[in-house]
């Protein structure tokens, strides 16, 4: 970048994009805030509880297969204007919703915007950034994630203490979502397409002017290509097996972590452990405090170590930290240790899998497939969430201990396949990536 101006506008632009991770991070975790008064205004049982809690979660696998298509179609800035509208009018009708069918709704369009986010915002920002900043750019959509968590939990208590009528206390809660939605909205206006998505679909004076309003230079690092053709699949197995299987293996990794497990029952582990006066507001903000703390040390490393080095020592720390919180519930350890260990892993995964995971998805898959191959990443991640939410009150009601074990082998095993099958990207343009994932040589320079 040539000039402080498009400096300005590059900075602008993924501030702009990553709001979206803010809107992901605050619609998921302010539920865990309103439980309690849901439970109460519409005579919910237990199971419906869960599918109220759970609800938004069938929309993020919808927003993330839909969002693929759409993204390799229409671009990553259209996708995400249509998410900021599903944002803004899923906080509205939760603030206002009449009935338990009607919050359902607003909250499941909350998920399919979520979805969509998780693919469109990093294929986007990736594809704008340049290689030795990229790991930072792409990864401001995950500070901007754990900002929102600790958002949506400072403001439930905040909420909370200003109101003590619950039953408006849970519609303010879950309403001011549409306040950075409408700004997000709003700062879309002035985002341009993609100059590598404009260039691949033919579209080459645009791609010049947007690569001159963002780097100061009108050259769009793209070799001409054929037509863009929204990817299947099967085309995507067939073109780029090895991203695909990284991406599924990296994101089932991402949730065999143990880390949204822990953070939804959280409540509950420090009871099994023998926990009994702990704050939820206080405990949530600072387990939000110390994700959004380290998450940004992720960041500031994953340009200057690499992808490879934050995944490898992560998994091993948080493999030790998962046996200690074992060894905790089988009474081996001393529980007043559990807090520690909770916080030690949470700051583990936040420099490690938390700050990667978005990044390397988005740069791992060929450019007219960059928006499916994030969705089937992203999918991945979903689909696991969903199954280690449902089985892990289970097993944790067999025995306290075995979930942890069982996150522990995980991440060992993290270590082994990251060591062996994964490559590292950092400071590599997508193009050099590309090939690298065929197997090509570079072009002789």
């Amino acid at each position: 970048m040539g000039s402080a101006a498009p400096r300005a506008r590059l900075l602008f632009t993924a501030f702009a994009v990553s709001l979206s991770g803010l809107l992901f991070g605050f619609d998921t975790a302010v539920i865990a805030g309103v439980t309690g008064a849901l439970r109460a205004q519409f005579g919910l049982s237990p199971a419906a509880l869960g599918v109220t809690v759970s609800s938004a979660l069938l929309g993020t696998m919808v927003g993330a297969a839909v969002a693929g298509v759409y993204g390799d179609r229409r671009g990553a800035r259209a996708g995400l204007r249509l998410a900021a509208a599903l944002y803004l009018v899923s906080g509205l009708g939760c603030a206002l919703a009449w009935d338990w069918g009607a919050l359902i709704l607003f909250r499941v369009m909350a998920g399919v915007a979520i979805g969509a986010s998780s693919v469109l915002a990093p294929v986007y920002l990736a594809e704008v950034a340049p290689p030795a900043r990229r790991g930072a750019i792409v990864g401001s959509f995950q500070i901007s994630i754990v900002t929102g968590i600790l958002l949506a939990y400072a403001s439930n208590a905040a909420v909370g203490a200003l109101l003590a009528d619950a039953a408006a206390a849970w519609r303010w809660k879950l309403g001011l979502t549409a306040l950075p939605a409408a700004l997000f909205q709003l700062l879309l206006v002035a985002v341009p397409d993609s100059p590598r998505w404009l260039m691949l679909r033919g579209r080459r004076d645009e791609a010049a002017a947007a690569a001159l309003l963002l780097h100061g230079d009108p050259a769009v690092d793209v070799p001409p290509a054929p037509p863009a053709r929204a990817a299947s699949l099967a085309s995507l197995w067939r073109e780029a097996p090895r991203p695909m299987m990284l991406a599924i293996v990296l994101g089932a990794l991402n949730q065999l972590t143990g880390i949204n497990a822990i953070l939804y029952y959280l409540n509950d582990i420090f009871a099994a452990a023998g926990f009994r006066q702990i704050s939820a507001d206080l405990q949530s903000i600072a387990v939000g405090a110390a994700n959004l703390v380290f998450t940004l040390v992720g960041m500031a490393l994953i340009d200057r170590l690499g992808r490879r080095p934050l995944l490898l020592a992560g998994g091993a720390a948080m493999a030790v930290l998962l046996l200690a919180a074992t060894a905790v519930m089988l009474g081996l350890l001393p529980r007043a240790l559990m807090l520690a260990v909770l916080v030690g892993f949470i700051a583990a995964f936040a420099t490690s899998q938390g700050a990667v995971i978005w990044v390397y998805l988005s740069e791992i898959f060929p450019a007219h497939a960059r928006a499916a191959g994030q969705a089937l990443g992203a999918g991945t991640i979903w689909l696991f969430d969903a199954l280690v939410a449902a089985i892990f009150p289970v097993a944790a009601a067999a025995s306290p201990a075995a979930p942890f074990l069982f996150f522990a082998a995980c991440m060992a095993a993290q270590c082994v396949l990251v060591f062996r099958w994964f490559p590292e990207t950092r400071a590599a343009s997508l193009e050099q990536i590309e090939r690298q994932m065929r197997g090509a040589p570079e072009p002789a320079r």
